[in-house]
C-alpha cells in the first residue's frame, strides 16, 4: 500500500467560484485561503510530510491589476495573521520561485516566515509563488553554467528550487481543467495525477481523502511489470 510523502496541487477555480456565487472573483481568491487551511489541517491528519501549493504562477501578472493587487495584499494577510499559528502547529514554511517580483514588504514577510518555521517538521509547506517551471529549468542551467559543472540529471535537480524536497507522488488540480500550466514539470515525471471537477472553494477533506485512498490502491511500476 502506497502511503504518499508529498502532495502538491493546482488549486484551480477561485475565481470562476467566486463569479458564479458571489459575483467577485476576488471573492473567490478569499474563499480559497479557508480550503488552504482544511487542506493543511488534513495533511498533517494524514501524517503528508510535503504540501505544495500553486499559489502565484509567472503567467499571473497577466491578469488584471487590481486583482494582482487583491491577490499579494491576501497573500500577505494570510502571512501576518497565520504564521504563528502555522509555527505552533509545527509547520515549516518553504518557498519556491523568483520572488524578487513581489513588493519589498511581501519579501520580507515570506524570507522571515522561512526563518521563523525553519526548524518544524510536522508538514512542509511548499508555496510556488511567481513560479514558473519552465523559469526554474532555465535558471538551473545558468546555475550548472556559473558553476562549471556537467549538465546532467543530478546537476540539474541540485540547481533547481525544489532540491532536497522529494518529489511529489500525487498532483491534484482542482477546477475541472487537465493540463499542468507549467507546474513542477520536471518533479512531477512520475506523479500520478488526480483531476478534481469541483472549483478549488469547494474542495474539502473528504475529496482529499478519496484521493489519498484511491493513491494507495495504485501499483506503480515505473516502467517495470
Amino acid at each position: 500500500m502506497n502511503s504518499p510523502k508529498h502532495v502538491a496541487i493546482i488549486m484551480d477555480g477561485n475565481g470562476r467560484w467566486g463569479l458564479k456565487n458571489k459575483k467577485s472573483r476576488n471573492l473567490g481568491h478569499r474563499a480559497g485561503i479557508k480550503t488552504v487551511e482544511k487542506i493543511i489541517k488534513s495533511s498533517i491528519k494524514n501524517k503528508i510530510k510535503y504540501l505544495t501549493l500553486y499559489a502565484f504562477s509567472t503567467e499571473n501578472w497577466k491578469r488584471p491589476k487590481l486583482e494582482i493587487k487583491f491577490l499579494l495584499n491576501l497573500l500577505e494577510s494570510f502571512l501576518k495573521n497565520k504564521i504563528n499559528e502555522l509555527n505552533e502547529n509545527g509547520i515549516k514554511i518553504k518557498i519556491i520561485g523568483d520572488i524578487k517580483k513581489f513588493p519589498k514588504k511581501i519579501q520580507v514577510n515570506l524570507l522571515s516566515s522561512q526563518k521563523k518555521t525553519i526548524n518544524n517538521n510536522k508538514l512542509n509547506l511548499v508555496l510556488a509563488l511567481n513560479y514558473g517551471s519552465k523559469n526554474e529549468l532555465l535558471n538551473a542551467i545558468k546555475i550548472i553554467k556559473a558553476k562549471k559543472m556537467k549538465i546532467n540529471e543530478s546537476s540539474i535537480v541540485k540547481s533547481l528550487y525544489t532540491y532536497g524536497i522529494p518529489n511529489p507522488e500525487i498532483l491534484i488540480r482542482t477546477g475541472n481543467t487537465k493540463r499542468l500550466s507549467n507546474f513542477l514539470l520536471w518533479q512531477l515525471s512520475y506523479s500520478e495525477i488526480f483531476f478534481e471537477k469541483k472549483m478549488w472553494p469547494d474542495f474539502n477533506e473528504k475529496d482529499y481523502k478519496k484521493i489519498l485512498d484511491k493513491f494507495k490502491k495504485i501499483k506503480r511500476n515505473f516502467g517495470n511489470i
